[in-house]
C-alpha cells in the first residue's frame, strides 16, 4: 500500500456495511473496493456492521482485513485491527442461560402469533454479541425481502414488536435497534455501533458514513446508524450526513472522496455515467486534484 499523506495517523475514516459499501446482503463492486484501496493511501480505514464476521466476510471479501485497518463486526463486539483480534464480548456469558432463554422463547411465541403475508425461517440468529430477530425470517429471497420491507413501512411490523419486547424486558436494560430491510437487533444498552469508538482513542478526527445517519435522535431505536452519529456529534467529531440512496451496483454507485488537508468531506453520485456535482464540490475536487 502507498504512503499516506500527511496526518492520516490523526484521521479514521469509518463505514456502515448494508446500504453503505454495499446494498443490502449483497457483495461489494469492483468499482468500490478500487476506491476504497485509492482512499486507504490518504487515511486510515475501518468498517462496523451489525453482522457476524462470516457475514460481512461474505459481502466485503476474503481480503477485508487487508483492505481496512479496523473491522468491527457485530457493531465493534469482535475487533479487529490489523487482522489480529483486538477484543470480544460475549451476550451469553453477560446475560447468562435463563435470561438469553426467556427472550427467545417469548419472541418465538409472538412471532409465531404474528400475521404476516409470508414467514420463511431463521426467525432468530444468535450472534456473539447481539441476538438479530426477523419476523418473515433470515431466509427469504431479496424479492421477499423488498416485499416485506414494504409491507412493515405500512403496518410498522418490527416497532410494534420492539414495542411489546421492550415493555417485557425492562428489566433487563436491552436496547432493540431496527435496522436493515427485514430484522431488528436486541442487545444490552452501550453494545450499539458506538461500542467500537472504545477501539479508536488515538485518532483525533472520525468521519463516519452510513445510510440513515439523518435520523434525529428521538429515532435511535429505530435505526442503529443515528446511535453512531448521535454519539460522534456529542463528540464534536465530523459526522457527514449521507442521505442519498446507497444501493450500488454498475450504474449506480455513490463515491466518498475524503479532503484530508481540510479534513472535510464531499460526494458525488454516479448514475448511468453521469457525475453529479455540486458547485463547491467541483472547486474542491479541481483544487485538490481528485478525479472522480
Amino acid at each position: 500500500m502507498a504512503a499516506r499523506g500527511r496526518n492520516a495517523a490523526d484521521v479514521l475514516v469509518l463505514f456502515d456495511v448494508d446500504d453503505t459499501l454495499t446494498a443490502p446482503r449483497k457483495p461489494v463492486t469492483p468499482e468500490m473496493l478500487e476506491f476504497m484501496r485509492q482512499l486507504r493511501q490518504h487515511v486510515a480505514l475501518g468498517v462496523v456492521g451489525g453482522s457476524d464476521l462470516a457475514k460481512i466476510t461474505e459481502q466485503l471479501g476474503k481480503s477485508v482485513f487487508t483492505d481496512y485497518d479496523y473491522v468491527f463486526s457485530e457493531n465493534g463486539l469482535v475487533a479487529h485491527k490489523n487482522g489480529e483480534l483486538i477484543g470480544t464480548q460475549s451476550l451469553k456469558s453477560f446475560l447468562g442461560d435463563d435470561k438469553l432463554k426467556e427472550i427467545i422463547n417469548f419472541t418465538l411465541h409472538y412471532i409465531a402469533d404474528l400475521d404476516i403475508p409470508i414467514k420463511t425461517g431463521t426467525f432468530i440468529e444468535l450472534r456473539n454479541g447481539m441476538i438479530n430477530v426477523s419476523p418473515i425470517g433470515r431466509n427469504c429471497s431479496q424479492e421477499e425481502r423488498d416485499e416485506f420491507e414494504k409491507y412493515d413501512k405500512v403496518h410498522n411490523i418490527r416497532p410494534k414488536m420492539v414495542s411489546v419486547l421492550r415493555e417485557r424486558f425492562t428489566h433487563l436494560n436491552l436496547t432493540f435497534s431496527i435496522g436493515g430491510q427485514i430484522s431488528f437487533d436486541v442487545f444490552p444498552q452501550g453494545w450499539d455501533k458506538t461500542y467500537c469508538l472504545r477501539y479508536l482513542e488515538e485518532f483525533q478526527e472520525i468521519h463516519f458514513f452510513g445510510d440513515k445517519t439523518y435520523k434525529l435522535p428521538a429515532l435511535m431505536t429505530r435505526y442503529n446508524n443515528a446511535e453512531i452519529s448521535s454519539w460522534l456529534s456529542d463528540l464534536h467529531l465530523i459526522v457527514p450526513l449521507i442521505c442519498m440512496p446507497c444501493r450500488y451496483s454498475c450504474d449506480h454507485i455513490l463515491f466518498f472522496a475524503f479532503l484530508q488537508r481540510l479534513y472535510a468531506t464531499i460526494f458525488c453520485l454516479k448514475f448511468k455515467q453521469k457525475i453529479v456535482l455540486t458547485p463547491h464540490c467541483q472547486i474542491l475536487c479541481s483544487e485538490y486534484n481528485w478525479r472522480l
